[in-house]
């Protein structure tokens, strides 16, 4: 029965979308760290895509909120982790999808740290795109622009989280 009603948290965690990426679920974009239920008391553990980022506190309140329509929830207790660290790499497939739908290209799939980057266009698919601005409206997007479809557009920063003895 927890197997169930975590399968059911999961669920429910799909729906509640980044305050700052209306249709892209925290879920998806690969903040949920871990889910455990014990009973009525359900715990969310997240990690956030920026520890800086101003949506932290709404993104708590939504999620808490989303967790305890659910009838046999008693408390739904969310905490961030800044222990772990978020990587762009764990943005689901379905993440990626919705993106692209909101105008925001997805970060590279192989993205080495410390080399040039670039993307498709979500627009057009084209590769032919130029970075015109690494800092973008968030912290974890840039600004960039398809000279196939010639428009403007913004892309996840590729984030990749490195085992401590790689770090410099």
């Amino acid at each position: 029965m927890e197997q169930q009603r975590r399968e059911e948290i999961i669920a429910t965690l799909k729906t509640v979308d980044d305050p700052e990426l209306p249709s892209v679920s925290v879920f998806d974009l690969g903040m949920v760290h871990s889910v455990d239920v014990e009973q009525g008391l359900v715990t969310v553990k997240m990690i956030p895509t920026f520890i800086g980022c101003p949506a932290l506190d709404m993104i708590k309140k939504d999620v808490k909120r989303a967790v305890e329509v659910l009838p046999w929830v008693e408390v739904c207790e969310v905490s961030f982790s800044m222990q772990e660290l978020w990587s762009t790499a764990a943005i689901t497939e379905e993440g990626k999808t919705c993106l692209k739908k909101h105008g925001i290209a997805p970060p590279p799939e192989h993205y080495v740290v410390g080399e040039e980057w670039s993307v498709q266009c979500p627009y057009c698919e084209s590769a032919y795109t130029s970075i015109e601005n690494i800092f973008g409206p968030t912290a974890c997007r840039s600004i960039l622009y398809c000279r196939a479809c010639k428009n403007p557009f913004e892309a996840m920063k590729p984030i990749i989280a490195q085992p401590a003895n790689d770090k410099k």
